[in-house]
């Protein structure tokens, strides 16, 4: 698995992460049935032995939160994840509340991110203060919108964060101008959410053949091209697809295998299939 450093610390973080939301689905917590805690274990055994270990979480993701907790629980000592979640309340008293509940639900919190940027200057300070305590160890924000881009730049600049997590594809590549470039120079680690536009490129590239310069790179299917044309951008650290099903999962990991595209390649990704 590649691996990337967080430019703060050194930490190395497998490139390849997993979120806990998939579109109108849950990957873990409320729509994923009691009797199927099973499987949410078992996607978790195939993420853990593929080299993953970046969790992606939040308490919008309807239980999301606890699920993955209980599950961290019973394999404790057996893997060292690295759990990201995030506050999206307004109000110093309900952030905080939000953060102690989440170390409660998932007995660790590496990352905590402020969501959508929701209240990000109250909650900045609460994030600081629980950093400097050991409560958490990086803070971030996330937002899924370009047009928020220019309000994460600041804090970027102003060195306020240590992590952000941005919507970035081989379609959606705004980030490319300014941010990602910044974050770079900043030393801030770039998650990258929505790299498949909550599966709108596959509808687009739907019935489409693998191009056949894909095999360079031991690519098989076009979710390991789309996943490694992300990861080629030297600003990311880590790509967190989503997805609740085993073999969905088994096909993302593979993109943490093997060559990624150069500069030559990702501009003729983005000119065949941008």
């Amino acid at each position: 698995m590649l691996v990337r450093q967080v430019p703060r610390t050194g930490e190395s973080v497998p490139a390849l992460g997993l979120g806990t939301w998939h579109n109108t689905w849950h990957a873990f917590g409320e729509g994923r049935a009691g009797a199927d805690r099973a499987a949410m274990a078992d996607l978790l055994g195939v993420f853990f032995r593929g080299g993953g270990s970046v969790l992606d979480s939040s308490p919008a993701h309807a239980g999301a939160e606890a699920a993955l907790g209980g599950l961290l629980r019973d394999i404790e000592g057996m893997v060292s994840p690295f759990v990201a979640t995030k506050i999206r309340v307004t109000g110093r008293r309900e952030g905080e509340a939000q953060l102690a509940a989440a170390l409660d639900r998932l007995g660790r919190v590496d990352l905590m991110q402020v969501q959508n940027l929701i209240d990000v200057r109250t909650h900045l300070p609460t994030l600081r203060a629980a950093k400097e305590a050991g409560r958490i160890r990086y803070i971030g924000v996330t937002h899924f919108s370009p047009g928020a881009f220019d309000a994460i730049e600041a804090l970027v600049r102003a060195g306020e964060v240590d992590f952000v997590q941005i919507p970035y594809s081989l379609h959606a590549r705004a980030a490319e101008g300014r941010l990602l470039p910044l974050a770079a120079e900043k030393g801030t680690a770039v998650i990258v959410m929505l790299p498949f536009e909550a599966g709108g490129l596959f509808a687009q590239l739907r019935g489409r053949a693998l191009p056949p310069w894909a095999a360079e790179l031991g690519c098989t299917t076009w979710a390991q091209l789309l996943l490694k044309f992300v990861l080629s951008h030297p600003a990311v650290t880590c790509v967190i697809p989503a997805t609740g099903r085993r073999e969905h999962l088994e096909d993302n990991m593979r993109a943490g295998e093997g060559r990624l595209p150069d500069e030559a390649l990702r501009a003729r990704m983005i000119r065949e299939l941008g």
